[in-house]
């Protein structure tokens, strides 16, 4: 009973009380009759709340919120319905794909009921047959796909679910808003195996990366060596260069193949480097000199007297 009913009652039963105790009995047998009355037919919904009322077995009329009155006797609540949106938990426990392999799969379905009529009168239990309708819906669904499919493409079988129950609970007035998949439990042995090929395809990865790196440094080494090729000094100056690196540390040891050196050659590279250094100061002197190449011997000093 709902709080205005309650409150009507009580005060036209007080008052029938007091009325037949005071004045006249007649009167207040009457109040209180109607304080009965009101009692079994003034009804309330609520705004998310659906009355389906029969009149003598036959469907009278669905009343939505508010007060509204009801024919006692005749008239008959034979279902309230919640029209907000419900949530149902429903699993598949040891289900076999399409690959033979047994999973578990934990699912939520969100729906409402957008006809209270047929929710009322067209099933008998609305909410267990959802929940029926959604486990089969589900183990049909893990029958008809692959093992990487369902674990990769959640999205689609959320739909799929979502058209397969929709389509079943549409004539009972309810609606599927969404079904999400919350979990996909497969076998242990099966997840180390799984996890055994997903490392092998990483170092197979690994391993394209690291062959395409070395192509690329290979073809870089051989732009160098056609270089190399046409200018011999350029190389012996690369390995001088090298050999410098790798003696500047103090007390760095390198230990290097005879043959690698004669085919640098670095001596042959310092002889020229030094022979091209003296010529350049031979060079600078004469032009200081005033520009005719002869070099004068030095004079010289007479002693100084202590």
């Amino acid at each position: 009973m709902n709080p205005i009913t309650s409150f009507l009652v009580f005060a036209l039963f007080v008052a029938g009380l007091a009325v037949g105790y005071l004045e006249n009995r007649y009167f207040g047998i009457a109040l209180i009759a109607v304080s009965l009355i009101v009692a079994t037919s003034l009804k309330m919904a609520n705004v998310w709340q659906k009355f389906v009322i029969l009149r003598m077995g036959k469907l009278q009329s669905v009343k939505g919120a508010g007060l509204f009155a009801i024919i006692p006797v005749l008239d008959s609540v034979v279902a309230v319905i919640d029209g907000r949106i419900q949530t149902t938990a429903f699993n598949a426990e040891q289900a076999l794909t399409k690959d033979t392999v047994p999973v578990n799969v934990d699912a939520i379905i969100f729906w409402h009921v957008h006809d209270a009529e047929k929710a009322a009168l067209a099933i008998t239990n609305y909410r267990e047959a959802i929940d029926r309708v959604a486990q089969t819906s589900l183990r049909e669904m893990i029958g008809s796909s692959m093992l990487a499919s369902l674990l990769s493409d959640r999205k689609d079988a959320d739909e799929q679910l979502k058209v397969e129950i929709g389509q079943k609970t549409a004539p009972w007035g309810i609606s599927v808003s969404s079904v999400e998949i919350r979990d996909v439990a497969i076998p242990v042995a099966l997840q180390d195996a799984m996890s055994r090929q997903a490392q092998a395809e990483r170092e197979k990865q690994a391993r394209v990366i690291l062959g395409s790196a070395e192509a690329a440094i290979a073809g870089k080494f051989v732009e160098a060596a056609a270089i190399y090729a046409g200018h011999p000094w350029a190389l012996q100056l690369r390995a001088m260069n090298i050999i410098y690196e790798t003696t500047k540390e103090r007390g760095a040891t390198i230990l290097m193949p005879s043959s690698m050196v004669d085919s640098l050659n670095p001596s042959a590279a310092t002889l020229a480097l030094a022979l091209a250094g003296n010529s350049a100061f031979e060079r600078q002197g004469a032009a200081l000199l005033g520009g005719n190449g002869a070099v004068e011997p030095a004079l010289p000093r007479p002693p100084v007297a202590a």
